[in-house]
């Protein structure tokens, strides 16, 4: 086997760009680059100097090239900014890290929510295209979020005339009874989480006014039966603890105008035993059916802490592994979930 080819590549960053915006507070850019990759990176003045394997200082090279592309937009870098970056870059794929971390779906309080990976991006240029998406993935990797972040600029843009969220109340089925206030009150716990994103999108203040004159509706799935609507953006979170029934149900009430976005993780399953999961079996009947796209995320596509991704990576593995083990210790592991929920086995 012959040995890599080491080169040496020179660069001249513009005069226009301040090197600290590229480098990083104290060179912290530099430094995640350097870990990154096995390529020694010389600084001098406005002149960066590459030298190792051809392969890692090309990739180096179009990093590079990629933040100062970022900064010219007017972006501020970040070390996640530069870590996604080379992760782009690693992926066999004709995006752009510029075009992808740089796409502004909403800019609240001077904050801007973007797609922060390649499949979220895919996931936000699915909702403009299609009048129906299924996104599917675990917890952390902006499934409801970016959704909720579209479903405002739809509002803002007055592509439609509301926004209409829901979410499946399979707890508050199973233990209204034993809460106190009135159903409204009841509910509201499993409908926080929508509530807690829109406060980070609109101002805290208008909320009250859009919820009261019915622009905004936040409403357990169950109250979408009987209804068409028409003009709306709809967000259904939470999905895989919609029966099958309550996803027909939930599809068909699509009116004129109206953008549909579903989004669940089909690991996380909190249905009664012996109900199928409506986003478990949606797919295999709709997915041939045109303008109703599905996208999935993965443990890579989580944006929440560094460990997220890894917790649910390692339960990934876990699954896997239990799957494949042999029938009695699935059902040891049955007993003992039964006796940590009840007390007994």
């Amino acid at each position: 086997m012959s040995e890599p080819t080491t080169t040496q590549d020179t660069i001249t960053i513009p005069a226009s760009i301040p090197m600290v915006a590229l480098l990083g507070p104290r060179d912290e850019f530099l430094r995640i680059i350097e870990r990154e990759f096995t390529a020694d990176v010389h600084v001098r003045g406005n002149t960066i100097t590459i030298t190792g394997e051809a392969s890692e200082a090309a990739i180096v090279e179009r990093l590079l090239e990629e933040l100062v592309a970022m900064i010219r937009t007017g972006q501020g870098l970040a070390a996640e900014t530069v870590e996604r970056s080379i992760e782009l870059l690693r992926t066999e794929t004709q995006e752009r890290p510029a075009d992808v971390l740089s796409l502004n779906i909403l800019s609240n309080r001077g904050r801007t929510i973007r797609p922060k990976t390649l499949n979220q991006k895919r996931y936000v240029d699915a909702i403009d295209k299609h009048t129906i998406v299924f996104c599917i993935g675990p917890a952390g990797t902006g499934k409801t979020y970016l959704a909720m972040a579209k479903a405002v600029q739809a509002l803002q843009a007055k592509e439609v005339n509301r926004i209409i969220l829901t979410r499946p109340a399979v707890e508050a089925g199973e233990r209204l009874g034993f809460l106190p206030g009135t159903l409204s009150e009841k509910i509201d716990p499993y409908l926080r989480p929508l509530y807690d994103a829109l406060h980070d999108m609109i101002d805290p203040e208008t909320i009250p006014k859009l919820l009261t004159a019915g622009t905004i509706e936040v409403a357990p799935l169950a109250y979408m039966r009987g209804r068409t609507l028409n003009d709306a953006f709809i967000i259904l979170d939470e999905a895989q603890n919609s029966s099958a029934e309550q996803m027909k149900m939930f599809l068909t009430r699509l009116g004129f105008g109206s953008k549909m976005v579903v989004t669940g993780d089909v690991t996380q399953v909190d249905l009664p035993s012996g109900t199928h999961s409506g986003l478990r079996v949606v797919e295999g009947i709709l997915g041939e059916i045109p303008d109703v796209f599905f996208i999935r995320l993965t443990s890579h596509d989580v944006v929440r802490h560094k460990l997220v991704g890894r917790i649910v990576a390692a339960y990934d593995r876990h699954e896997a592994d239990r799957a494949s083990t042999p029938g009695p210790a699935r059902v040891d592991e049955a007993i003992e979930r039964r006796t940590y929920r009840t007390g007994r086995p």
